[in-house]
């Protein structure tokens, strides 16, 4: 599967949907130290896929909300393919958790870096 496979995968959006919103909760969770339930905007992932240099990978005619999609595929993608552990995930987020976008552009882009190699597109 190429990258740009995974970002289109709507089986692997929907799972993704789920574990976005949960690690982004356990993250907040952590750095607020109570329990949090909180779902991630789409504006937010959309924004962090174009600043990790991944929306170019898509068609140019996709909204706000697939880009979102794409982001959420991927991030359970590495997570599936034991690229990136959920521990990771969320420490990543924690880092920057006061500014969700710069936490999900981090996360995107160390789901990159872990990845060279493994896809043939160039990101």
């Amino acid at each position: 599967m190429n990258i740009t496979e995974i970002l289109l995968d709507k089986k692997l959006s929907k799972l993704g949907d789920s574990y976005v919103n949960f690690i982004y909760s356990l993250a907040l969770s952590k750095k607020l130290k109570e329990p949090i339930g909180k779902s991630v905007k789409t504006t937010i992932l959309a924004e962090a896929l174009k600043r990790a240099g991944l929306r170019k990978l898509l068609p140019k005619r996709i909204g706000k909300h697939d880009q979102a999609d794409s982001a959420e595929a991927l991030i359970v993608y590495a997570w599936l393919n034991k690229m990136l552990g959920m521990d990771e995930c969320v420490e990543v987020l924690e880092k920057s958790i006061g500014e969700p976008v710069e936490a999900f552009t981090n996360l995107l882009l160390d789901i990159v870096e872990k990845s060279s190699g493994r896809f043939k597109e160039k990101v």
